[in-house]
């Protein structure tokens, strides 16, 4: 069952009845979706689905025309190939002059890297071959750094040509939890903690009414699917793995300065900043600064894959028992015991995420979102506040500012007034009295009697993670 995409297969659609040339750009990291939702988009069209190979020009040209001779001989395995991509192009111009047909080439980066003109083929058939024809091209690929510069970028031959592009990310919260209509409001948080709104990774997670069971059998498990993903997407994306590997894991271990990064990982620090910006192109890590307080000093690097993150979490430090096969003898005091702890960066992200779907029930829309770590001028102390939203409102000293400051608790006990206090001191490190501060709090387990009496207050806004999970 096709779940969630809406928007996209909207936009899709709406191209689609205009009968007239359309050229989409897909792109998006491994496992987010773009296959199925293409494959939804085509299922009651006519299309000549054409799947890149990570191949030599030959191969690939053997596959397009195979391709192309299976839209009407559906039922064929064997195809004659045409000579040239010239020659396979000049076919689909003849079948689109009178007919509107879909033609999706997907992993188009492996076909651009096989043959260096294809994009310049492709550019010339738009200027003029295909201007006038009902011909609805997709280009779909999973590298976003090459689908950027080499396809969407002003130095691309195909620049200006699109008519639409759709960057697709891992859903949100709300949208993975439709796939576990049955999973309570707790396990809906923790497997998007695990999957990270990948919908790939949530089938393949297979949970069946036990998040122990479906780890164990589906990621804490040598021959399972889940337990290689990290390190197989490294070998497919990048040339120097190993290296990747290093600098993912002392991330993941705490280490978010670079000058941190670059000790623990044993490179000096432009060679290792080089290798960050790649896995942030990958979408595997993320750079960091506190709202209304950004420098160069409290910059950090975290792991934004939450897929990633909970792997080198968990799954290095208990490698013996993984592959001995004894992790379910340790599985509550080397897992279990530590998802909470583990939820804290997620919740957090899942509050946020929550108020951007509630936009229109804040106290005023939000110009930038975000977190804030700084010290406190009294007492000389390190903070930090997990959610900061700041409105569209000019700072100046008559009208003062907006702020809103959240606090996101995954905790199992209920959070009391002595929270709401910390927060007020918090945040009295970068407001001043002309601001406007409204107070937000999250919990996953409850609030004292006192907080709900300060909320009928209008004093703070409480949210349990029942709220969180409402439509």
């Amino acid at each position: 069952m096709f779940i969630g995409r809406e928007a996209e297969l909207q936009k899709m659609n709406q191209r689609y009845e205009r009968d007239s040339l359309e050229f989409i750009v897909i792109y998006g990291r491994r496992r987010v979706g773009k296959t199925a939702l293409i494959n939804e988009f085509v299922k009651d069209k006519p299309c000549i689905y054409f799947s890149a190979l990570r191949a030599n020009r030959k191969e690939n040209l053997e596959a397009f025309s195979k391709s192309i001779y299976q839209f009407d001989h559906p039922d064929v395995q064997e195809a004659p190939v045409f000579s040239s991509f010239d020659s396979a192009f000049s076919e689909i111009t003849r079948m689109v002059e009178k007919n509107r047909i879909v033609l999706v080439i997907d992993e188009f980066p492996y076909l651009a890297e096989a043959d260096e003109s294809i994009s310049s083929r492709l550019q010339h058939l738009l200027d003029h071959d295909w201007g006038k024809t009902k011909i609805y091209l997709i280009l779909c690929g999973s590298s976003m750094s090459y689908m950027e510069k080499e396809v969407l970028s002003g130095k691309s031959p195909l620049f200006g040509r699109r008519t639409a592009q759709l960057y697709l990310q891992p859903m949100d919260y709300l949208t993975s939890a439709r796939f576990l209509p049955d999973a309570s409001p707790e396990e809906k948080a923790i497997i998007y903690g695990i999957t990270g709104g990948i919908p790939h990774y949530i089938n393949k997670l297979g949970f069946a009414g036990s998040l122990q069971n479906a780890l164990l059998d589906n990621l804490f498990d040598s021959s399972a699917y889940l337990f290689e993903e990290p390190q197989n997407l490294l070998k497919q994306e990048l040339r120097e793995p190993a290296l990747y590997n290093s600098i993912i894991s002392v991330i993941a271990a705490g280490n978010t300065k670079l000058s941190d990064i670059s000790t623990k990982s044993g490179m000096d620090q432009s060679a290792c900043l080089k290798y960050i910006k790649v896995l942030m192109e990958l979408a595997i890590i993320k750079k960091v600064e506190p709202v209304v307080d950004r420098s160069a000093k409290k910059k950090e690097y975290r792991v934004a894959d939450p897929f990633f993150r909970f792997w080198y979490r968990f799954v290095p430090q208990n490698m013996t028992a993984i592959t001995t096969g004894t992790m379910s003898r340790i599985y509550h005091a080397a897992v279990e015991s530590y998802l909470s702890g583990y939820m804290g960066a997620t919740f957090e992200d899942i509050c946020r995420q929550y108020l951007l779907l509630h936009m229109d029930q804040l106290p005023f829309p939000i110009h930038e979102i975000g977190e804030w770590w700084g010290t406190l001028p009294k007492e000389k102390k390190e903070a930090q506040i997990d959610i900061v939203a700041t409105s569209i409102r000019e700072n100046n000293v008559q009208d003062g500012r907006q702020y809103l400051i959240g606090s996101c608790k995954y905790l199992n006990d209920q959070v009391g007034v002595e929270e709401f206090a910390l927060m007020k001191n918090y945040a009295s490190a970068f407001t001043s009295i002309q601001d406007e501060c409204y107070f937000y709090i999250f919990s996953k387990s409850g609030f004292t009697q006192k907080l709900h009496e300060l909320e009928k207050n209008g004093e703070v806004h409480l949210i349990s993670l029942s709220d969180i999970y409402q439509n």
